[in-house]
């Protein structure tokens, strides 16, 4: 049985990271289509515009919101009649997996530039893919992951908290999903089994998370670059990816794509829906009440969600919740590589748990 384990080309973190875009971009091609999300256009382009030009030809475009096949064939049209030869994604998870699947599309490098620490996007070799108006589509595997992958954390720390404690909901699925995969031998995301780097890093991030989350967010509301914040920018992107992608998913993020579903859930981050999905799973696992009580006080004590109302399904009936677990069941879903037969009755009960264990804490305090 072979190990596969799969790592970005170069990875590059800290403050003021972005003045070196242009040097480390020009490794990999003299003309680099860059997509910027809306707020980095206006924003912070002027900031590092002048270096990236310095270093290598320029054209910019906005990107308009949706990781969809829609949005990834218009820019690759354009990419296309401009002549680039390397793809830059600047801003948060749905840039990133739109400019990875340009490039892939186009076959030339890719630099990703979180000005998130979000989601686990970033590293991958993957882009996840939504439909227009923002329902879960499809996963998109790509042939490599990203050549260079480079984060300022002087940005990261100037977006709202809320950025940063998603990413932390994101990456606290990682080390769940991947003793998942690797108590039943489920492939992660190469196809391969994980090997014993993967599974170690996927560990590391759950303990980091625990000992430093809490330190991080509050060095985030003080808009302060410390070593706390420095290590969860480093978990959620970082090690969170390496864990996913080479470790595998489960249940966690089967359930986050069974809730984009309901239309009240698309005004909450990816991983404030992760986190709805960890919680779940680990009721649907039969974890432990220490692992369920550590976990819930971990969320609780950052801020992520820990009942259906926190995700905006405060009065949700069993039939939507059914449709939830009916979409988190589809075949080829990545909880079918939990340890155990899952079925959407199943699924469904441990939505119904998690919600009254989190509303039970919450009457408690």
């Amino acid at each position: 049985m072979n190990s596969t384990t799969l790592f970005p080309g170069r990875y590059v973190q800290g403050a003021d990271a972005l003045q070196r875009l242009g040097k480390e971009v020009s490794r990999l091609g003299d003309h680099g289509f860059v997509i910027c999300d809306p707020f980095v256009y206006g924003n912070l382009l002027p900031g590092f515009r002048p270096g990236l030009e310095g270093a290598i030809k320029v054209s910019l475009e906005k990107f308009e919101g949706e990781s969809s096949d829609e949005e990834i064939a218009r820019l690759v049209g354009e990419a296309k009649a401009l002549g680039a030869n390397v793809v830059v994604g600047i801003g948060g998870g749905k840039t990133a997996d739109t400019a990875k699947a340009v490039a892939h599309a186009l076959k030339t490098p890719v630099a990703i530039v979180p000005t998130l620490a979000s989601t686990d996007a970033p590293c991958s070799a993957l882009s996840v893919i939504y439909t227009p108006e923002g329902k879960f589509k499809r996963y998109l595997v790509l042939d490599k992951n990203p050549d260079l992958v480079l984060v300022d954390t002087k940005v990261v720390v100037n977006a709202p908290p809320r950025f940063l404690v998603a990413g932390m909901g994101d990456a606290l699925a990682t080390w769940f999903e991947a003793e998942s995969c690797r108590q039943s031998h489920a492939a992660n995301m190469s196809g391969d089994v994980g090997s014993m780097t993967a599974y170690a890093l996927a560990k590391l991030c759950f303990e980091t998370l625990l000992e430093y989350g809490v330190a991080a967010k509050l060095a985030c509301e003080a808009r302060s670059v410390v070593p706390a914040l420095e290590h969860v920018v480093e978990a959620c992107t970082l090690l969170s990816g390496l864990g996913f992608e080479s470790g595998g998913l489960a249940s966690a993020h089967a359930i986050h794509n069974g809730l984009t579903v309901l239309e009240a859930t698309h005004a909450y981050f990816h991983g404030e829906l992760v986190t709805i999905g960890t919680l779940a799973s680990l009721v649907l696992t039969g974890q432990s009440k220490e692992m369920v009580d550590k976990a819930f006080s971990f969320c609780e004590s950052v801020g992520l969600p820990t009942t259906l109302a926190g995700i905006g399904l405060k009065d949700v009936e069993d039939a939507a919740l059914m449709q939830v677990a009916t979409l988190t069941c589809a075949e080829g879903e990545t909880i079918h590589n939990e340890p155990f037969h899952v079925t959407p009755e199943k699924v469904l009960y441990a939505l119904k748990t998690m919600d009254a264990i989190g509303r039970s804490r919450n009457n408690f305090k």
